[in-house]
């Protein structure tokens, strides 16, 4: 049995915000590896996110960023529970992230259902022309461009969208991840982009 220190719980907390005795007992039930510690932490608090998906956001904040040389702007309301959550720096932050990931990555709407549905049929059109030109089959041609589809869809939506910060991660993982740590649940509600031209 590996003697859990004082040190390594502490350093487990200050990484993942979570409390002294979950640290405690990943840290037991991982043998004292910080790696498998970490990754335990996280699914324990994505099943707690999970479950409190379901509740009432009517509180939150409505974040502006606007980017260096004012030619670019974002406009983001993000909800959570409770008021004082709102007011603190973990919810400012992921808030604040998110609206400059909005500037950066330019999603065209949270979901697949907030995508303008003239820019579907347009990629449709362009995907079925590229398959044509490239001789595929007539019957294949149907199936192949609704996964392009999809694809488009992973791209161009916030929720599926790679993080700019950490790619290995979706929004939809960083929301999950700061519900665990902040013990709320957290939504995106809406968002506009401006920029200069467009």
């Amino acid at each position: 049995m590996v003697e859990i220190s004082a040190a390594m719980v502490k350093e487990l907390r200050a990484a993942t915000g979570s409390g002294i005795m979950d640290c405690k007992r990943v840290l037991a039930e991982a043998e004292g590896d910080y790696e498998t510690a970490v990754d335990l932490l996280r699914k324990k608090g994505l099943a707690k996110a999970a479950k409190r998906s379901g509740r009432s956001t009517s509180e939150g904040l409505i974040y502006s960023y606007i980017h260096t040389g004012s030619k670019l702007g974002v406009l983001v309301e993000v909800n959570c529970e409770s008021d004082f959550v709102a007011k603190t720096d973990d919810f400012q932050t992921f808030v604040k992230n998110i609206a400059m990931h909005i500037a950066a990555a330019n999603p065209a709407g949270l979901a697949s259902e907030d995508v303008d549905p003239a820019i579907i049929e347009k990629e449709r059109e362009i995907y079925t022309a590229q398959m044509l030109e490239e001789g595929k089959p007539e019957k294949m041609i149907a199936k192949i461009v609704d996964g392009k589809i999809e694809k488009f869809y992973k791209e161009v939506c916030l929720m599926s969208q790679q993080y700019v910060k950490d790619p290995q991660k979706t929004i939809t993982d960083v929301l999950k991840e700061t519900i665990a740590k902040i013990g709320e649940n957290i939504q995106i509600k809406r968002f506009v982009r401006f920029q200069i031209g467009e």
